[in-house]
């Protein structure tokens, strides 16, 4: 890996955050981003970016990240490169909105390093508690043109990857509505290079804003009650049983010494775990199982 493609990276992904939470701190009145510049004992650091109590964004975190060193030696044999030393950067993100209309969103873009072999991964997914199929169209097809400007395999691969990678299995069903996702993208997928697929994971960036915006701006006027935000805190304790149990972000960050507040960033500021809840039949909660699908949204309507 060349020193000019990882500044380069290292660049991008530091004005990603920029840009992401100077637009999302547009639709706050008074509530800002706080900073907090950290170390990581063993290399490198990063700088995670945290709104609370906003009237949007009930809460939200918006992380960039550089670390190295060395791998546990058991985990370093669960990646592609070889030996233990690594190198990570990346820009991460959740945000829970307060309106139980507008949906939580997640993205991640890093590029990752082990021994002489790297690559990237990240994407962006959707996971409402009232689903507007309009919005889910939008942010599907927002992704897939940032995908079909690179490689038009990338969007039904990532795509389908999504939606097997954001399956909670003990409950049998989906976190949420997709989006895209891919990780282990090194030089030779696709007869890409490393410039080619870096100037992808751009794109799919830069894609974030233009996919979910429009969605907070249609939603977030709309009126709720208690109920909504009931459905809502029990929707989020299906996000942080995922989180905490089959994410690799946050797994990769404990298992190389991360900072575990900024790992953890990602958990809601409330959330509820009713004994056996199932919402009534034909209400606005129970249609939401019908959506917990994968279906080809991209190409509908």
């Amino acid at each position: 890996m060349s020193s000019a493609l990882k500044s380069d990276a290292v660049a991008f992904l530091k004005q990603l955050q920029s840009d992401i939470c100077r637009t999302l701190e547009g639709f706050e009145p008074e509530a800002r981003f706080q900073s907090d510049v950290w170390s990581r004992e063993g290399g490198g650091g990063g700088l995670t970016r945290v709104i609370e109590g906003g009237l949007v964004f009930e809460k939200g975190g918006v992380n960039f990240s550089e670390v190295h060193g060395d791998l546990p030696a058991d985990f370093a044999k669960t990646l592609p490169g070889g030996g233990t030393r690594f190198w990570a950067a990346g820009t991460s993100l959740v945000l829970h909105p307060r309106n139980p209309y507008v949906p939580t969103v997640h993205a991640n873009f890093r590029m990752i390093s082990q021994g002489d072999v790297f690559w990237f991964g990240g994407g962006a997914d959707l996971t409402p508690s009232y689903p507007f199929e309009d919005d889910v169209r939008h942010f599907h097809r927002t992704l897939k043109n940032a995908c079909d400007a690179h490689d038009p395999t990338f969007h039904p691969r990532f795509k389908a990857w999504c939606d097997r990678y954001f399956y909670i299995p003990h409950r049998a069903e989906c976190r949420g509505v997709g989006g895209i996702f891919f990780d282990h993208l090194m030089p030779g997928d696709s007869g890409h290079d490393g410039e080619a697929l870096l100037a992808f994971v751009k794109e799919a960036g830069r894609a974030f804003l233009p996919a979910y915006i429009p969605i907070v701006e249609a939603r977030s006027a709309l009126p709720y009650g208690e109920r909504e935000r009931a459905f809502q805190s029990w929707r989020r304790g299906r996000y942080v049983e995922f989180n905490l149990m089959y994410d690799k972000g946050t797994i990769f960050g404990l298992q190389t010494g991360g900072r575990v507040e900024s790992i953890l960033m990602s958990l809601p500021l409330n959330a509820s775990w009713r004994y056996d809840h199932r919402p009534e039949p034909c209400s606005p909660e129970a249609a939401l199982v019908d959506l917990l699908k994968p279906r080809d949204w991209a190409s509908e309507g």
